[in-house]
């Protein structure tokens, strides 16, 4: 069975790079998770932003973020 911490990793390596009218959005997605709006995500969608593809890197931020957070923390107990 594959680790499923190296699964998410994988997952994230094959995402493709965001576009950059994410960006800001992505950033509130990696510091501010619970401020993130239905009107955050209509902003995108009225650029021309698909709901997959919003969604998406939704989860990529967030993975990358978790895994940031968890190798930090297992560098300092480890």
């Amino acid at each position: 069975m594959a680790d499923p911490i190296d699964e998410l990793r994988a997952t994230l390596a094959a995402t493709p790079p965001a576009p950059w009218e994410l960006e800001p959005y992505l950033a509130k997605v990696r510091n501010a998770a619970y401020t993130v709006t239905d009107a955050d995500v209509e902003r995108l969608r009225t650029v021309g932003l698909s709901e997959d593809e919003i969604f998406e890197q939704t989860v990529a931020a967030a993975i990358d973020e978790g895994l940031r957070r968890l190798d930090a923390a297992l560098r300092v107990i480890g």
